[in-house]
């Protein structure tokens, strides 16, 4: 018999990622306040944020309020790079997985500047997002988020933002 370790059932592996995703969210308010959510498919974070009332700019339209739709972008961006973040940290067992708990908060990037492109109006429905990293360093990232809601290829909006990484430890 070898004396290798057996590899961890798949169901603990996707249970502590989930836990880790749930600390990096819960650790900002206006995640919740905004209502945004997250789902995560291995390391791919789709951020959605479900229609409200209180989402919508221009009633007569009825328009997405561009501010609430930066913020979903802005959002999106600071999570997907904290969870690139942390997936590497996980993944390579830097962040010991038993400390994730409901005090554990990771810590996440600052925002240098942001630039959105409102393509489109937003329709009062849900909206989806997806961040890319283009640029992670030890001290400076640039993440490109698009924002989409019945259909992928048509985008309402789009952004780029640079942030400063925060100090590891």
């Amino acid at each position: 018999m070898s004396g290798a370790k057996r590899p961890e059932p798949v169901q603990v592996i996707k249970e502590r990622r989930d836990r880790a995703l749930h600390a990096l969210v819960a650790g900002v308010p206006y995640i919740s306040f905004l209502g945004i959510e997250f789902d995560r498919k291995g390391d791919e974070l789709t951020a959605i944020l479900p229609y409200r009332d209180a989402h919508i700019g221009n009633p007569v339209l009825p328009a997405l309020h561009g501010g609430a739709t930066a913020s979903f972008l802005e959002v999106t961006a600071i999570v997907g790079l904290g969870w690139s973040i942390l997936w590497e940290e996980i993944e390579t067992g830097a962040v010991d997985l038993a400390e994730i708990g409901p005090d554990w908060m990771p810590r996440l990037p600052k925002t240098i500047d942001m630039t959105v492109d409102y393509l489109r109006t937003g329709l009062p429905r849900d909206a989806y997002a997806r961040a890319r990293v283009n640029r992670s360093g030890r001290r400076y990232a640039s993440v490109h988020v698009e924002a989409w809601q019945d259909n992928r290829a048509r985008l309402f909006a789009q952004a780029t933002g640079h942030f400063l990484m925060p100090t590891r430890d």
